[in-house]
């Protein structure tokens, strides 16, 4: 694995255990179909929620929520829904929503956290 691949996956894993201290039940991770990979579906009660983590070491590229904008958005929205409709029992009664987490920092252990919660729809 690639040293990028390494630092987004231990993102990955971080932003998972934050979530889960937040009380959020993960659900699936790296959920791949045909069309693309969610890296975190989890379970917040009445909401079930996406989660896109951007990990980055630095913001000399721009900030790691930069990267999502109105493509990355409606693509995140069209696996939502693709993984909605493969887990109708997970989704029974329950809304759907979008969240990114963001990561600065060499190490993504301690690396700054932000969550940003409700991406629009573009």
């Amino acid at each position: 694995m690639a040293d990028k691949d390494a630092f987004g996956r231990a993102g990955e894993d971080r932003a998972a255990r934050y979530l889960e201290q937040q009380g959020f039940t993960v659900l699936a991770r790296n959920w791949r179909c045909r069309t693309g990979e969610l890296d975190l579906v989890v379970d917040d009660g009445a909401t079930v929620v996406v989660v896109e983590v951007k990990t980055r070491r630095g913001e000399a590229f721009g900030h790691p929520f930069e990267a999502i904008d109105a493509r990355k958005r409606a693509r995140l929205w069209r696996l939502a829904v693709e993984w909605a409709s493969r887990h109708r029992d997970a989704m029974q009664g329950r809304r759907l929503r979008i969240d990114a987490i963001g990561l600065i920092g060499s190490e993504p252990g301690i690396a700054r956290l932000e969550h940003l919660v409700d991406l629009e729809v573009p």
